[in-house]
């Protein structure tokens, strides 16, 4: 059942003011927020995503300007956001979560940059059509409920012209084996994970919200360790157990295509991430 909530919206740089509204989430939108209202200390100064090397390489697709109005969806740790602020841009952090947007508005502030900062799940993108140049988002839909919704959304909110950036965990195409497996991984380490989506298919949402496709790439990486990954998300023991067994389980298919070792006692695999741009039609 949808369950009640409050959005928040704060000015920073301008004065501070905050406008309380009613809505509703839905189950996988409330896990999510409560999730990384408990988490949102490890996402700050220090987390993996405070390395924005892959944003910065993304936006050698994006004719990005000075002036330009950004909104970073599911911000977290306000990483993107902060790093489109340095540039120039005007930007919005947008999160479900209220503690998160908290620590990312404190750490613009210690770096002397000015954003606004705004409540809502990336589902219902609460501004009106063609407001801003950039959408982005990194590392976060595979916690939506509806990310094809979300997409649409980002296009509808996106001026003629103006790009979409996503970033996030991946499978390939055609690997129902690894995908079942990391699916079941995430949702133990995370019970507010949803699922990760295939490259065809943010590539095929694009196109039906009238997103034109610029730039596509699937990388890889090694996550840093498997306790590492636990503790990132408070991963309770019983869980971590369930990972440690389909581990210890995994089919030479999976251990192939997940590259999973163990070195000095550390357990770790590599990632698939997706960085797509796109162009909303004018």
């Amino acid at each position: 059942m949808p369950v009640e909530f409050q959005l928040r919206e704060l000015a920073l740089g301008q004065g501070k003011r905050t406008v309380e509204i009613a809505m509703k989430l839905d189950a996988i939108q409330s896990a999510a927020a409560e999730q990384f209202d408990r988490q949102s200390q490890h996402y700050g100064k220090g987390h993996v995503l405070e390395n924005t090397r892959d944003v910065e390489d993304a936006l050698r697709f994006i004719p990005l300007q000075p002036g330009w109005r950004a909104l970073d969806v599911a911000t977290g740790g306000g990483h993107t956001g902060l790093l489109l602020a340095a540039r120039g841009c005007a930007v919005t952090l947008g999160d479900v979560s209220a503690n998160m947007l908290e620590r990312a508005a404190r750490l613009a502030s210690e770096r002397g940059l000015g954003v606004a900062t705004r409540q809502f799940p990336a589902e219902e993108i609460p501004f009106g059509a063609g407001e801003f140049d950039l959408v982005s988002c990194r590392v976060a839909p595979h916690h939506f409920s509806g990310p094809e919704k979300f997409v649409r959304e980002a296009a509808r909110v996106l001026r003629p012209g103006g790009y979409f950036l996503l970033i996030d965990g991946t499978i390939e195409d055609h690997h129902p084996e690894a995908e079942a497996w990391l699916h079941d991984v995430e949702k133990w380490r995370d019970p507010s994970h949803n699922r990760l989506r295939t490259p065809n298919t943010w590539r095929d949402w694009c196109l039906a919200a009238g997103l034109e496709i610029v730039h596509r790439e699937v990388q890889v990486f090694q996550q840093p360790d498997l306790e590492w990954y636990f503790n990132a998300a408070a991963t309770p023991e019983e869980n971590r157990a369930k990972v440690r067994e389909a581990i210890r389980s995994a089919t030479p298919t999976v251990r192939q295509f997940m590259r999973l070792e163990e070195t000095d006692g550390k357990i770790s695999w590599w990632w698939q991430r997706l960085v797509l741009a796109a162009r909303k039609a004018i």
